[in-house]
């Protein structure tokens, strides 16, 4: 297996703390990331985001990731309130080992799934072996 680095520059203190971006206040998303053979994957968790309200772009070598959540409740006074208001914003510079063009995503119960597959150039081959 190759050994590659996807550079996620967040402290895990700074990962819970609110931060500001295009106006409001934006939450960073927490994730998983690890390798196969054939590609690198992102698990990122993004509750209360709808699909339509999710953006994922390349923008100058960087993977930005862009999740629009609506307010959970409109008119009430809440006895608890643990879940803060805002939206999610991570971004990710994937290593140069990736082909960011065939890049693929999928959502499913407010976990977005981001495939990034590998150069074939740096995918392992197996080599055979002939026989004497």
């Amino acid at each position: 297996m190759v050994a590659t680095t996807v550079t996620v520059p967040k402290e895990a203190a700074e990962i819970t703390a609110p931060g500001t971006i295009r106006g409001s206040v934006c939450y960073t998303p927490r994730v998983d990331i690890y390798e196969t053979p054939e590609e690198i994957v992102v698990l990122c968790d993004l509750p209360g985001v709808k699909p339509e309200n999710l953006e994922l772009k390349v923008e100058n070598g960087e993977l930005n990731l862009y999740g629009k959540v609506p307010p959970r409740q409109e008119s009430v006074e809440l006895l608890t309130g643990e879940f803060g208001v805002g939206d999610f914003f991570r971004s990710f510079t994937p290593p140069t080992e990736v082909n960011v063009d065939l890049t693929t995503a999928e959502y499913k119960m407010g976990v977005l799934t981001i495939h990034l597959p590998k150069l074939e150039a740096v995918k392992p081959k197996r080599i055979p072996i002939k026989p004497e």
